[in-house]
């Protein structure tokens, strides 16, 4: 090596490689975890082929792209649970809203708790835990107080008549119905004013989080772990005019089955409820064509208006040159029936109110714009999360139920799992526990007291729509489901009384 080589070697090392001599421990990545209320794969990159989302795409493009994900509950409180947790609702009995986790498990450990418990901060913005319904924050699983914002909320003066809505009143755990007893006003499904993307929650968050990424960067000495909660596209589609404008209503895809499945229990098939707490939703159905495009017509504006507000994130993230050492996880709660089945929102266990987007880019690990087709469930990020971290595996006092993605992130066509679990209760009368493959998905509604079951099973190579119960006619197959679903803990009950 030459005197010139040489000094220049101890100058690189002396100025820019301390973390790159022996025995020097290597830093802790930060953790970016991004949550999106009622996000259904309605994403350019997963395949959509109207949704117009850069933002996504780009994310999409940095890390892996998860195919077949699914929720463990189609339902925010639960979901929210599911993923922070750890836990499927069957083994905790976590299922409805106004259960509170802390008084089943006391001591649970939360996922950014255990980072908070290895040496990181953890912060949280916007919707993160579901906060209203008789549900809370928990204080335990941040080092700083959580930053909240609206779900419910309206800038045009008729969309609420000034009056708080059926919607408000639940998410601000003051309940549907007024001091007298009767129920609130509906408030409007949508509302398109012509104002910046700031006037709205999202936009307020996305913001807020940008700051937080560069105080965080100039101040905490800590790795940080840090929630971001968006609440679009969840219910009203209240976004700015100008993402209505990208989208052609007469153009957008309508629902191309719309009756219950052939077969299927009375009970399997969501109707009427949370859509209905909004005008101007006939309280009838079937509902009119113009307000089924409308309603697409706002899910959509509502996915790229939250896009918009996911790309200023990502920029903050690159500005403040935090990305080369931050994983990046990007999860839909659950997804949400657009009309399909005669169906609306979510609270099924049907394939569009169950299948999640999933991305996660973890420098050094994920390859760029990589796909798995790895059946994967919400539970999974907590192991995955911990063990990309470096942290020690989750010994927790509330069930474990996830499996560690890592040597799927390592190898898009490894495979540590032949199927997805998730459950939706009936209210007071059944329990479905699902089990997904990559082909089939098998149901079975156990009724709560008498213990009696039905099956529902449908093949999406075959019938991608729901449109038959197969259970019947596929004996073999559904035998080979229930083994599957057999090798899963019992149902735990729900803590008594139950609310809903």
């Amino acid at each position: 090596m030459t005197a010139y080589r040489l000094l220049q070697s101890i100058f690189f090392l002396c100025f820019f490689g301390a973390s790159l001599l022996p025995g020097q421990p290597k830093a802790k990545p930060n953790v970016l975890l991004i949550l999106v209320d009622d996000l259904k794969p309605a994403i350019a990159s997963f395949g959509d082929p109207v949704a117009i989302t850069p933002a996504l795409d780009r994310l999409a493009a940095r890390g892996m792209r998860f195919e077949l994900a699914y929720s463990n509950q189609a339902v925010c409180m639960a979901s929210r649970y599911n993923l922070l947790l750890g836990s499927r609702s069957t083994s905790t009995g976590l299922y409805f809203f106004g259960a509170q986790f802390r008084e089943i498990y006391p001591d649970a450990v939360t996922l950014p708790q255990h980072f908070m418990n290895h040496g990181y901060a953890a912060h949280a913005m916007g919707k993160v835990f579901h906060v209203g319904h008789g549900n809370s924050d928990d204080a335990a699983s941040w080092s700083v107080p959580h930053l909240p914002d609206k779900v419910i909320e309206y800038l045009l003066p008729e969309s609420n008549d000034g009056i708080l809505t059926r919607e408000e009143g639940l998410f601000r755990n003051l309940g549907g119905r007024d001091e007298k007893g009767a129920l609130r006003p509906r408030g409007a499904a949508w509302e398109w004013p012509d104002v910046p993307d700031g006037a709205y929650a999202d936009g307020r968050i996305a913001a807020a989080a940008v700051d937080r990424l560069g105080w965080l960067s100039e101040n905490e000495k800590k790795p940080f772990f840090l929630a971001v909660g968006f609440v679009r596209p969840h219910l009203p589609f209240s976004v700015p005019k100008r993402y209505w404008d990208m989208y052609d209503r007469p153009s957008l895809p309508m629902p191309e089955f719309v009756e219950a499945p052939r077969g299927a229990p009375s009970y399997a098939v969501k109707r009427r409820g949370e859509i209905m707490a909004y005008k101007p939703i006939p309280t009838t159905e079937p509902f009119p064509e113009d307000i089924v495009r409308r309603l697409i017509h706002g899910y959509y504006a509502s996915v790229t208006y939250m896009d918009a507000q996911l790309g200023i994130l990502l920029r903050g993230l690159d500005d403040h040159g935090l990305a080369e050492n931050t994983i990046v996880v990007l999860w839909g709660d659950h997804g949400w029936h657009l009309g399909d089945l005669g169906s609306w929102t979510k609270h099924s266990n049907y394939e569009q109110a169950n299948r999640i987007p999933i991305i996660i880019s973890a420098p050094g690990v994920t390859e760029p714009g990589s796909v798995s087709r790895q059946l994967t469930e919400s539970v999974d990020l907590y192991p995955t999360l911990a063990s990309l971290a470096g942290l020690p595996p989750p010994q927790n006092p509330q069930p474990m139920d996830g499996l560690d993605l890592t040597p799927v992130l390592r190898d898009p066509g490894k495979r540590i799992r032949p199927y997805a679990y998730h459950a939706y209760p009936r209210g007071r009368k059944y329990l479905g526990r699902a089990i997904r493959t990559s082909r089939y998905r098998m149901v079975e509604w156990t009724h709560w007291e008498t213990s009696t079951v039905e099956y529902e099973l449908y093949d999406y190579e075959s019938d991608p729509l729901e449109t038959v119960n197969r259970a019947h006619s596929h004996p073999e197959i559904l035998a080979k489901m229930k083994q599957f679903l057999h090798r899963e803990p019992p149902a735990k009950a729900p803590p008594a009384p139950m609310r809903n």
